[in-house]
């Protein structure tokens, strides 16, 4: 007879988890405690070895592929409906304050009568949000009604960067209320038109995401995706754009356009390491502005020899033509508009290129659930995922969830 699944799933939990305490030992590295503090450098024991880092990916996939084996399904459809729940109940702890409040209660925890009186909220409504988070270890009740943070609760203290979450359970919560209700419009249905959106229909505002955050009353919203996108890109390899091509077989005096390139956050570690070359950043007035005084502060150098120019420009009106441009450098732009009008903007693109012009897209690719026997024969540089052992899923199953809900989260929002 052949294995089951739920044996190999074990099996994979049980050679990784070796694979990671290896690791651990050899570098004098400890697997976090689920009941400690979050920091980043508890994150150490999944970076730098990439082995290590997988194996603990796949530790993660297999347990929750174990789970969907084994509870029953109306359970783990229930959890997937009543995830609204969840993010509520993440909000309202997020409005209120708690986890600052049990910061400075540490790990005794606090009775949640003395957070009530803290922060103004209903004890015993608090106290419902705080179990149910809790059943998901998101906070810990460490004796009836007293409550401490956990690794994973701490994520929302206010002194990290929380904006961006604040911001998926409003505006994000809010348009993805109304997903079906475009989906059924037949007006709207298969629009690709950036006024057409869930987003849209929910502010009762008929506008782009970018008009309706321009709106008087949306500057907090305005100000906190800005606050939320520093925070996502600090979450990234700060020196992503060198890997996404081959900056050195460019020429002294080679211009690159970073194309919707906010704060410069790509070009920077390009300038930094590549000085030969000129840069223009491109974006809206309000964000160019913000740009400059970032850059004459951290980067002045380079703002005043014109290595890097700040420029004001609509991507769906057409480029300078004067300038002998080698890159096009776009770091996720098109993933915020439909394919209708990704067009648009790589014909202006393709209308101020040279010959010899190169397109460099940095977009996030969700791959399929299964594996794709086609995937190589594609043959597209950078777009090839790495691939989970079976019996797991392909993608590394809800592991990877984070990527396919920010691919949800931006169809109902732009």
């Amino acid at each position: 007879m052949s294995p089951s699944d739920a044996g190999q799933l074990l099996e994979l939990i049980s050679t990784s988890l070796a694979t990671v305490e290896k690791s651990c030992e050899t570098r004098g590295l400890n697997i976090p405690n689920l009941d400690e503090l979050y920091h980043p450098a508890s994150e150490a024991f999944r970076y730098g070895d990439p082995v290590a880092a997988e194996a603990a990916d796949i530790i993660g996939a297999a347990a929750l592929h174990l789970a969907a084996i084994f509870l029953p399904p109306q359970v783990t459809l229930y959890q997937a409906v009543g995830g609204l729940f969840k993010s509520a109940a993440i909000r309202v702890c997020l409005e209120s304050n708690v986890t600052e409040i049990l910061r400075e209660a540490g790990p005794e925890g606090m009775h949640v009568d003395d957070i009530g009186t803290k922060n103004g909220q209903d004890p015993q409504k608090l106290g419902r949000f705080l179990r149910s988070l809790a059943n998901n270890h998101i906070y810990r009740e460490v004796k009836p009604n007293v409550f401490s943070n956990t690794r994973i609760s701490s994520l929302l203290d206010t002194l990290k960067p929380s904006e961006q979450l604040l911001a998926n359970l409003d505006e994000t919560f809010k348009a993805a209320a109304y997903a079906w209700e475009s989906l059924s419009d037949p007006t709207t249905s298969r629009s690709s038109e950036p006024t057409d959106t869930p987003l849209s229909r929910a502010m009762g505002v008929k506008g782009t995401m970018w008009e309706i955050f321009a709106r008087p009353e949306n500057a907090f919203r305005a100000r906190r995706f800005n606050i939320g996108m520093r925070g996502v890109r600090a979450l990234q390899p700060i020196d992503a754009s060198l890997d996404a091509f081959d900056w050195k077989s460019l020429s002294d005096g080679a211009v690159v356009i970073d194309v919707g390139g906010g704060l410069g956050t790509s070009a920077l570690p390009i300038t930094r390491d590549f000085p030969g070359l000129r840069l223009f950043v491109q974006d809206q007035p309000s964000v160019v502005t913000e740009a400059k005084q970032l850059w004459a502060r951290t980067m002045p150098e380079a703002l005043e020899s014109g290595r890097v120019v700040f420029e004001v420009q609509d991507f769906f009106k057409p480029q300078a033509t004067s300038r002998n441009i080698s890159v096009f450098l776009l770091k996720a732009v098109l993933h915020n508009w439909s394919d209708e009008y990704s067009v648009r903007i790589l014909t202006n693109l393709r209308a101020a290129a040279g010959p010899d012009t190169k397109l460099v897209l940095m977009e996030t690719i969700i791959p399929c659930t299964c594996h794709d026997p086609f995937e190589k024969e594609r043959n597209i540089p950078g777009a090839s995922s790495r691939q989970a052992p079976a019996p797991l899923l392909a993608n590394f199953g809800a592991v990877a969830d984070l990527g396919y809900q920010a691919d949800i989260a931006a169809s109902p929002v732009v």
